[in-house]
This record gives structure tokens, sequence and C-alpha cells, in this order.
């Protein structure tokens, strides 16, 4: 099965899924440089339902959101490697820098989103959605010592 979903058919996708009785979980982000973090976080949110349903950010978007440098990985090779893991079940390149579209077509019965976020802090029209749709919201803590700026620092500091 090919886990990489066109946005325009998620809606469809995700509605066929919570008529079947599946708890849809949706998250979303960058995922530049994929880091024992990210797996143990994409690990965990898929245990919140039946359905793991992974929004990765288009390259314009991670610019916008990132800097010029980012990202470091194009979203075609990013979108490969997420649907390679075992615990995620669609991936969906979305353009836009917020999730907004995204929700609205996932509708997912739980929404996951790192430590780097409380309910409040997350984007006002995402939480609309979000209410529209009835989703829970969980965060999940940060993995200490594990993030893609940290990857980034690193490499930068390595010798030649």
């Amino acid at each position: 099965m090919n886990k990489l979903i066109d946005l325009g058919k998620l809606s469809k996708i995700s509605g066929e899924l919570r008529a079947a009785g599946k708890t849809v979980v949706a998250t979303n982000g960058c995922f530049d440089l994929l880091h024992v973090g990210h797996i143990r976080y994409l690990q965990k949110a898929r245990t919140f339902g039946d359905v793991l349903i992974v929004g990765v950010n288009g390259d314009a978007s991670v610019r916008k959101l990132k800097g010029t440098a980012r990202p470091i990985t194009d979203e075609r090779d990013r979108v490969e490697i997420l649907a390679a893991l075992e615990c995620v079940d669609m991936v969906v390149i979305f353009s836009d820098e917020r999730a907004v579209k995204f929700l609205e077509a996932a509708s997912p019965a739980v929404y996951v989103k790192g430590g780097d976020y409380t309910p409040d802090t997350l984007n006002s029209e995402e939480r609309s959605i979000l209410a529209k749709v009835g989703a829970k919201v969980e965060i999940i803590p940060f993995e200490k010592g594990y993030s893609t700026s940290i990857l980034i620092d690193r490499l930068r500091n390595c010798p030649q």
C-alpha cells in the first residue's frame, strides 16, 4: 500500500476510516532530519488510536517556518522516510505554514503535538478546526537531547 496520500483525497479516506469505527490520530511537522526523538514521538502518537496520519510541511512552508537554509532534506525524501516507519499509516504533504487544511481533511479523533506546545499555544485556526471536529489534543513531552537543531549544530561542529 502506498502510504503517501494526496491532501485532496484525505477527507474521503479519513471519513471511510471513521465510518469503519477506526480512531484516527493526526500529527504534523517538518520532520527535516529524522532522529530518535521523532521516532519515539511517532510511536507514542500511534498508541492513541488505530490509524496515524502524519502531515508534513512542504519545502516552501519549512523555509517560511525555519529559514532559508532549511529544509535539509526535501519533502519527497522526508515523506519516504516517514512512510517506511511501521507506526505511520499515512503521510500527507501540505504546503501552508499551518496545518489547518490538513487537520480539516483528516478530522482526527486525536491530535498529537510535541512538548513545545500546549493546547493553548496551538495556532488559533488549528484549535478552531480541532474543536469543530471534536478532536482531543494530546501533548507528548520532548525526548531530552534530541532535536533537529541540535543535530544540525553537531554536524556543523564536526571536524572535517
